[in-house]
């Protein structure tokens, strides 16, 4: 909560007018183009960071795919996992968000511009349409972000389970899948703390869909999550 009310303070002669453009873009979603909503998200989130004394360190940008649409999975370490992300990446990307988080104040309108799909993990045919519909916007053309552990692991860098029906809208959009490692995003909103702080996201080789073809979904899991474990190992001091 600090922070945010750094990057608040930081921002202030600005925080009005940007509040009224997020209300308006998330209430006319439909209706912008997609490039102008995500250029705005990554102003806010730009200057946010500078504010709030955080920096993203970015590694692998040229993995991300370009000419087809692709699937994001991170590891996922607390609410500040998006916003990184969005800062470390120029192609705009929807996210499938659990329910929990859907009216957090400022991510309920992030979530409403990038057009985000909410997921009730409890209501089991409400899940499969999340995924039916995510499959098509993807076989469509729009980029996704899914957390494959289905909610935050709240042990730092540590990564748990990964979930394979996660990777069923990938496999059935037959998109390629990109691995994020992310380091240290639990740092900036789940410690009480202003201290200057340092977030890594890397974006790893990406998996096309005929290299996993012919793999069951726990197997795309786990080669995931290795190569994501691999890759916080290496990097994490």
């Amino acid at each position: 909560m600090r922070r945010i009310i750094l990057m608040v303070l930081y921002n202030l002669p600005f925080v009005p007018y940007w509040w009224w453009q997020l209300c308006h873009f998330a209430k006319h979603t439909d209706d912008i183009p997609e490039p102008e909503k995500y250029a705005l998200l990554k102003k806010i989130v730009l200057h946010a960071n500078k504010g709030g004394r955080v920096k993203i360190d970015v590694h692998g940008r040229e993995h991300i795919p370009t000419g087809e649409s692709f699937v994001f999975f991170p590891n996922h370490q607390g609410l500040f996992d998006v916003l990184a992300i969005i800062e470390a990446c120029d192609q705009p990307f929807s996210v499938v968000a659990k329910k929990e988080v859907k009216d957090v104040l400022f991510l309920k309108q992030v979530f409403a511009i990038m057009k985000a799909k909410i997921m009730d993990r409890e209501d089991v045919r409400q899940s499969l349409q999340v995924i039916l519909d995510v499959t098509q916007e993807v076989k469509n053309g729009r980029n996704y972000l899914i957390f494959p552990e289905g909610t935050r692991s709240r042990r730092g860098n540590q990564v748990g389970d990964f979930k394979g029906g996660s990777f069923k809208c990938a496999v059935k959009a037959k998109a390629p899948i990109v691995p994020v490692a992310l380091l240290n995003a639990f740092e900036p909103f789940d410690r009480n703390s202003i201290a200057p702080v340092t977030v890594q996201v890397h974006f790893l080789e990406p998996i096309p869909y005929e290299v996993y073809q012919s793999m069951k979904t726990t197997e795309i899991a786990e080669i995931v999550k290795t190569r994501i474990e691999e890759t916080i190992a290496e990097y994490e001091k």
